[in-house]
C-alpha cells in the first residue's frame, strides 16, 4: 500500500505508534475545530498520473450525465416548511459520474484496505466502518466541467470522504458555511441568506491532487463551484458505513447512475 499512499508521512498502517497517534489527535482535534481534516498527498503523485489518461476518457465516453434541480436538503417535502419558502429556493448540481466498477485498480485498493478504514473509525469515533457492497455506489469518480458543479447542499449521511484527482486551473472550488443549522435549530433564515449569498461567513478550501478531506457535513452546508478553463475538477467519493453489507435500493441508483445492480 505504500506504493499508493505516503506511508512515511501518514502511519494509518501504525496508528499505536508515537506518529500514528500524533496524527491521530491532530485529525480529531481538526475534526471537533472545524469540522473537517485534510491529509495532503496522501494519494501518490506517480499514482494519480498512472490513473489521469483512463479515468477522463472513462469520464468523457462512459461517465453518467447526472444533472438534476434540487434545494439544500434533496427533499421537496420539508415538514413545517411551505414550498415557497426562501430555505427551499431551487439550485442546480451538474457532474458526470464513473461507478464503482468502472474505477482504476489503485482506487479500488485504496477503497477496500483495512488501513484506511481502521483510521476512519478511530477517528470518528466509531467501532468499525465497512466499505459497501454495493458495486455501484461504494467508490465513484466525480468529474465537474466548466459550467458544472455542485450546489448547496446538507449531507444525509454524519461524514463523508474524498480523495482529489485532479484540480481544475480555476474555479471547482470547495465552500462551506460550517455548522449553519443544527440538530435543534434548522436556522431557515440563515439558510435563506446562504442562498441568496448574503452570508460573510463562507469559508473556501482549496485542495490539491491527491489530498485526502473528511468532511461532516450534515449540518454544514457546502458546495463546489463550476471549474474554470478546460480542464475538470476530479474526485473520488468514498463511502462507508458503520454496518457492513450496505446496498443502495435501485431506485437510488437509477437515480444517482442510471442504471441497477441487477
Amino acid at each position: 500500500m505504500n506504493k499508493l499512499l505516503d506511508l512515511e508521512r501518514y502511519p494509518l498502517h501504525q496508528l499505536d505508534s508515537v506518529a500514528g497517534q500524533q496524527l491521530l489527535r491532530q485529525c480529531i482535534d481538526d475534526l471537533e475545530r472545524k469540522g473537517m481534516f485534510t491529509l495532503q498527498g496522501l494519494l501518490r503523485s506517480e499514482v494519480i498520473d498512472d490513473m489521469l489518461p483512463d479515468l477522463l476518457q472513462r469520464i468523457e465516453h462512459e461517465s453518467f450525465h447526472h444533472e438534476r434541480e434540487h434545494n439544500i436538503y434533496f427533499d421537496d417535502k420539508l415538514e413545517g416548511v411551505s414550498r415557497d419558502h426562501p430555505a427551499l429556493a431551487r439550485v442546480k448540481t451538474v457532474n458526470h459520474t464513473l461507478c464503482g466498477d468502472q474505477l482504476a485498480e489503485p482506487l479500488r485498493q485504496v477503497y477496500h484496505w483495512s488501513g484506511l478504514t481502521d483510521f476512519l473509525a478511530r477517528v470518528m469515533g466509531k467501532a468499525a466502518l465497512y466499505p459497501m457492497d454495493d458495486p455501484l455506489a461504494c467508490a465513484n469518480v466525480l468529474g465537474y466541467f466548466e459550467g458544472e458543479g455542485l450546489n448547496w447542499h446538507f449531507d444525509r449521511s454524519e461524514f463523508t470522504t474524498t480523495l482529489l484527482l485532479q484540480a481544475p486551473l480555476q474555479g471547482g472550488e470547495f465552500e462551506y458555511r460550517h455548522e449553519l443549522r443544527s440538530e435543534l435549530d434548522p436556522n431557515l433564515g440563515g439558510i435563506a441568506r446562504l442562498l441568496r449569498g448574503e452570508d460573510s461567513a463562507v469559508q473556501t478550501l482549496r485542495l490539491g491532487a491527491g489530498d485526502l478531506n473528511v468532511f461532516k457535513g450534515k449540518n454544514t452546508a457546502h458546495r463546489v463551484t463550476s471549474p474554470v478553463g478546460d480542464r475538470a475538477r476530479l474526485v473520488t467519493v468514498l463511502s462507508y458505513y458503520e454496518t457492513p453489507g450496505r446496498m443502495f435500493s435501485d431506485e437510488e441508483n437509477m437515480g444517482f447512475y442510471g442504471r441497477t445492480v441487477s
